[in-house]
């Protein structure tokens, strides 16, 4: 593989440099400035060749030229040169037309049509994660057709490591959080007509060699959502123990307003972020407003796709826990407020259980209690302060948890109408 470095091509060529060296390429790269751009420092950080051009400032003809001659003493059977490195390479084609032609060197074919409509899509969100960031893209693109990274607002240089490494980068100008970045993912993998969109995590936890793994799980199921999940077979993780048992108290409380009893209906990890959407889901979310910019955006998802009666299978994922800042926010808030939403989105979604049953009981309660109270006075003649008391805050409260449950209900019977 031939290339050129200029002083403007720096994360294209390493891309580039990467995907061939990984394909078993051999790769040249040449300038055509009076001094060597720094792009050439990191080709060779790459293990790439560099070749020294004939004069300062040759033209392309004279470059490919010296790759050429360059590639014939090193034994390789043929070149393949690309000068504009921002198309991607089609490898099979490009590998094809070198056979079929009698020259030794071709311009590489450019995959346009897979840029425009990848199979397998990678999503990272991203704050604050220049350090884990350029080894979680490289683990990525061995899996992926593309890499995107949404840069959360980052006050450090995560946006460029994550270029330098390969990824498409689409940054937001304000920290929106982790639902505001999950939103730009699907909304980007669906202006591409992605087939799968597979979510990682920026900070190392995950391993990107079980992506395929959760393809393939989407691909055998055909469930619109699979989640990898750290509590089934095949599930590697060093999860503390409290972490444990708050995913446990979280894991079964959203079970329950998603309405899943059944042990075989059951989400084993709701809160796991390493999750593969299909075409289906990814164009659903990509236009649902509900979901919120913060993390129980994975909840919301989940809300999201039981509404729409979309299938989630689950498979065995690797969870690492000795990784620096493995989570942005701490177990406590993180948990409150998952509990907030879950219990907000139960009495939207299911007013007459969450609100109506307990008011009617609480009316009972005020009933029961002035009985009381009136039989307590007329033996007495003196009336309980204590009983009124009960009596009024029973009733009241039980009159307006029924009044609020009957608004609701008649509310989604008007929506879904």
């Amino acid at each position: 593989m031939g290339l050129i470095a200029t002083e403007h091509n720096e994360a294209e060529l390493v891309h580039t440099t990467l995907q061939a060296i990984r394909r078993g390429y051999e790769v040249f790269v040449t300038y055509a400035s009076e001094s060597e751009p720094e792009t050439i420092d990191l080709a060779r950080l790459l293990d790439a060749r560099i070749v020294e051009p004939d004069y300062p400032g040759a033209n392309p003809d004279s470059l490919l030229s010296t790759l050429a001659t360059t590639a014939r003493r090193n034994g390789c059977p043929g070149l393949i040169y690309q000068f504009d490195v921002s198309t991607p390479i089609d490898y099979g084609r490009s590998e094809r037309e070198l056979a079929d032609r009698s020259s030794y060197t071709i311009e590489a074919e450019t995959s346009h049509a897979r840029e425009a409509t990848p199979e397998i899509v990678v999503g990272i969100p991203a704050y604050n994660e220049a350090e884990s960031i350029a080894s979680v893209v490289e683990g990525a693109t061995n899996y992926a057709d593309l890499v995107v990274v949404v840069d959360d607002g980052s006050r450090d240089d995560t946006a460029a490591r994550a270029r330098e490494a390969g990824a498409t980068v689409i940054e937001h100008e304000y920290n929106g959080g982790y639902g505001s970045a999950l939103k730009s993912l699907f909304q980007e993998a669906a202006r591409r007509d992605a087939e799968h969109l597979v979510i990682l995590d920026a900070d190392d936890q995950h391993t990107p060699t079980d992506v395929p793994k959760l393809v393939a799980t989407q691909g055998e199921t055909d469930a619109e959502i699979v989640i990898g999940s750290r509590f089934v077979k095949g599930a590697h993780t060093d999860a503390p123990l409290y972490r444990r048992f708050g995913l446990f108290v979280v894991n079964a409380l959203t079970n329950f307003s998603i309405g899943a009893f059944m042990p075989s209906e059951r989400i084993t990890d709701t809160q796991s972020g390493f999750r593969a959407y299909n075409a289906r889901a990814i164009k659903s979310l990509a236009n649902d407003d509900e979901i919120g910019d913060r993390m129980h955006a994975s909840t919301d998802i989940l809300y999201h796709a039981h509404q729409r009666g979309y299938t989630i299978s689950e498979t065995g994922i690797t969870v690492r826990y000795d990784v620096e800042n493995a989570s942005s926010e701490s177990p406590l808030s993180h948990g409150y407020s998952l509990v907030n939403n879950i219990s907000t989105t139960v009495q939207n979604a299911h007013p007459m259980l969450s609100l109506g049953l307990p008011g009617t009981g609480s009316i009972l309660v005020a009933v029961s209690v002035a009985y009381w109270f009136v039989t307590d006075f007329l033996a007495t003649g003196s009336p309980s302060f204590l009983l009124a008391t009960f009596t009024v805050m029973f009733g009241f409260g039980g009159f307006f948890a029924c009044v609020a449950a009957i608004i609701l209900h008649a509310l989604r019977v008007h929506e879904r109408g």
